[in-house]
């Protein structure tokens, strides 16, 4: 890896420092090797490090790949917003501002997103996920108990089974009957191991409804990926709202949603869902948030 790389971290899905899920985006990516982007991203050991590149349509505005700290994934949330406000921030500050719309080039396909203001001041992003909901295989409630070291009762099955769900990046989504159990989960890699790369994923995101059937509490473990907690996962509540919109009875509906997440490890996050649907069908799933910067430098 031949001369310097400029990196910016942001804490993502939160107005705070130190709160929300940090990202490292590397700004100078081009003529990286895929295994020196995997090296650098194990080295920050965040749940996501993102790497900019020219994109190859020159009306999108990146191409960005993303790495977890032990692989390359095709589309992932707080990583989209929070490479958007970086590259729009930097733009601004170099005084050619980017449009309000954006598009990235991604595994995953084509993820456009909108930058969202505070007064004039670059706020945070909205995504627009890269594919429809796709729902995959489900377990038992003793299996996805077992993987959050809970009792089979605490698992709520009578909306959805725990259920593989994606919108471009696949967890196993498990619904829990109360947000003491929330509180109590954490992950059992033994069980993760014999349960979920047999039905395609390495994650688990369970969550609790509150008495707002439009505000969930959410956690995600993710130990087979070196990721034990997730402080904010964009990509799994953009799957699990598709699926509760997809459930409601409403042929023609627009959805607004609040999921919190990370309360219990000491990192809040706040992220915001929209979803739309007509004729019975879902549409599009969007997800939102803020995002502050943390630290900027050289590798």
């Amino acid at each position: 890896m031949n001369g310097k790389r400029r990196f910016v971290t942001v804490d993502v899905f939160t107005d705070q420092r130190f709160g929300g899920n940090p990202l490292a985006v590397i700004l100078d990516a081009v003529g990286l090797t895929a295994e020196q982007m995997q090296a650098i991203a194990s080295e920050f050991h965040y749940s996501e490090t993102t790497f900019v590149l020219p994109p190859r349509d020159p009306g999108h505005c990146a191409q960005v790949r993303i790495f977890t700290a032990t692989k390359e994934v095709p589309f992932a949330g707080h990583p989209n917003i929070g490479t958007a406000i970086v590259l729009a921030r930097a733009a601004e500050a170099a005084g050619a501002p980017l449009p309000e719309r954006l598009q990235f080039e991604e595994a995953a396909g084509l993820v456009p997103l909108r930058l969202l203001r505070s007064g004039a001041a670059i706020a945070g992003a909205e995504l627009t996920a890269p594919e429809r909901l796709s729902v995959g295989a489900s377990v038992t409630s003793a299996d996805a108990a077992a993987c959050l070291c809970l009792a089979p009762h605490d698992i709520q099955a009578a909306h959805h089974a725990p259920q593989v769900l994606s919108v471009g990046l696949a967890f196993l989504v498990v619904e829990l009957r109360s947000r003491e159990a929330l509180a109590l989960a954490r992950p059992d890699a033994a069980a993760h191991q014999r349960v979920l790369p047999a039905i395609g994923t390495d994650s688990v995101y369970a969550y609790v409804r509150d008495e707002d059937a439009g505000h969930l509490h959410a956690r995600m473990f993710a130990p087979l990926d070196a990721c034990p907690e997730d402080p904010a996962t964009g990509s799994a509540a953009g799957a699990t709202i598709a699926l509760l919109a997809a459930l409601l009875p409403g042929l023609d509906a627009d959805r607004s949603w609040h999921i919190e997440q990370g309360v219990d490890m000491g990192r809040p996050s706040r992220i915001l869902g929209r979803t739309e649907k007509r004729g019975g069908l879902l549409q599009a799933v969007h997800v939102a948030g803020n995002a502050v910067q943390v630290m900027s430098g050289l590798l």
